[in-house]
């Protein structure tokens, strides 16, 4: 069943075809002919009474009705074996019917999908066996310019999927956007996040927030600050829930606003320790205490901006005498 990360990769190849024959040539060394046009075509390859063949993506280079290139894209997340022999009936289905080269291009996300995907696919037909070109994470750059990701914001996307637990990754990334036109900006915006592992959402959701990003697209305005907000969410519930109890000994209002102010704190102590988590930086009893017991939230957002960066958590508390909080 086709994931959030595939369908996202496949709407990429499809919106922006000429991404294909850019990736064999500079990635991958291919020799895909150029100045000629580029479009997406049918990725219907059935010769009845055939089984029906539908790779993700079908690219020509070319005349349309006379192509001199073809390109299948498949996105592969695992490994399948299964998927060797329709790889092998999906490049000689397209060769039969188009008569001209045929590469097939396989985007994995992981190195280890990728090393299994370029293995040669050997056929039961004598003399022919099918080496597809494979983009892994060892061919996507991390691209660490702004300038650079402006000027190929697929390739940044794609480096934000494999190299986002990186922080400059993810920066140059986001600094790019402002680059973009506002309709672009949103929709690279909506791949990047989209491919990116949590670390990298996190960090993408903070850099928006601090820099008072403007929120592009209703996609975007869902998901802005979404990875944060569900900490802050929690704690803030947990803190109502505490605060009603208190508030019928106390009294409700003082028990409610003092609910909410826990609340807010807790919030805030779960967000640091998320963004924390989800770059691999530890954390130490002590200091997970002192984060989780502070309820000054000036401080407690100055940590979650510093988690971002943080290469460990006595950054969080750099120019910060050491005493308890709370």
């Amino acid at each position: 069943m086709p994931s959030p990360l595939h369908d996202t990769l496949n709407l990429m190849f499809r919106n922006r075809p000429q991404l294909a024959t850019e990736m064999l040539r500079d990635q991958l060394g291919v020799d895909v002919p150029g100045g000629l046009p580029v479009q997406l075509v049918s990725n219907e390859l059935n010769d009845r009474p055939s089984q029906d063949l539908r790779p993700d993506t079908v690219i020509t280079v070319g005349p349309r009705h006379a192509p001199v290139h073809a390109i299948i894209v498949e996105i592969q997340r695992k490994r399948e074996e299964g998927k060797r022999r329709q790889l092998s009936r999906y490049v000689a289905a397209l060769w039969l019917q188009l008569s001209c080269p045929v590469t097939a291009l396989v985007i994995c996300p992981d190195a280890d999908t990728a090393a299994w995907a370029a293995e040669p696919i050997r056929t039961n037909l004598p003399g022919t066996t099918l080496t597809c070109q494979v983009i892994g994470p060892e061919q996507v750059p991390p691209v660490t310019d702004p300038v650079a990701a402006a000027a190929r914001p697929e390739l940044a996307a794609l480096s934000v999927m494999t190299h986002g637990e990186h922080v400059p990754v993810v920066e140059a990334f986001m600094a790019a956007l402002e680059h973009l036109p506002g309709e672009h900006a949103s929709q690279y915006y909506e791949y990047a996040y989209r491919l990116a592992p949590l670390a990298a959402q996190l960090v993408m959701e903070k850099l928006m927030e601090s820099a008072a990003w403007p929120v592009y697209s209703p996609f975007a305005r869902q998901h802005y600050g979404k990875g944060l907000q569900a900490g802050r969410t929690e704690g803030l519930e947990e803190g109502l829930q505490e605060g009603l109890q208190e508030g019928l000994q106390e009294g409700l209002a003082k028990g409610l606003a003092k609910g909410l102010a826990k609340g807010l704190a807790k919030g805030e102590a779960r967000a640091v320790l998320t963004i924390l988590q989800a770059r691999g930086i530890p954390v130490s009893d002590a200091d997970r205490t002192r984060i989780t017991m502070c309820t000054d939230l000036d401080r407690l957002d100055e940590w979650t901006r510093r988690a971002v960066t943080a290469t460990s958590a006595a950054d969080l508390f750099s120019d910060e005498p050491e005493r308890p909080t709370g």
